[in-house]
């Protein structure tokens, strides 16, 4: 994969949350301060991706504690995207959850992700339903 030779993959390393603000920083997000120190604590892992010392990606690992887990919040360094990155960091969040013993990983996304997540990662396509639960803005 062009561009990620050089990464470095690690499950549950160490990711101050001010590091993980940096990355969504990257590419245009808008990080919520101690966003990552509330969510940690409720995750089975996460895969942090590393350049050197620089984190490149990124993706969380959510789950019911049994037999499903979720993918959430994968993300890599702006400048380093359409790399692998990204299909490196989600490849190695199934291999986790599967060691876990997790029978299912779920993953919802843009449509605009749909490349990504089916023919790059592997995910197939489900009926699914959702509700949302903030009032309109």
């Amino acid at each position: 994969m062009p561009g990620a030779p050089d990464v470095v993959l690690a499950w549950r390393a160490p990711l101050p949350d001010e590091e993980l603000g940096e990355l969504i920083r990257s590419h245009g997000g808008d990080p919520v301060p101690g966003w990552w120190d509330r969510i940690r604590p409720f995750s089975l892992g996460w895969v942090t991706a590393r350049s050197g010392t620089l984190l490149v990606g990124f993706v969380n690992v959510a789950w019911d504690g049994g037999d499903h887990a979720f993918l959430l919040d994968t993300k890599t360094r702006g400048d380093r995207q359409r790399t692998g990155i990204g299909a490196l960091v989600v490849r190695e969040a199934v291999a986790r959850a599967r060691s876990a013993g997790c029978e299912w990983l779920h993953v919802d996304f843009r449509p605009e992700l749909r490349p990504f997540y089916l023919d790059a990662c592997g995910f197939r396509p489900t009926d699914a339903g959702l509700v949302h639960l903030l009032p309109p803005r």
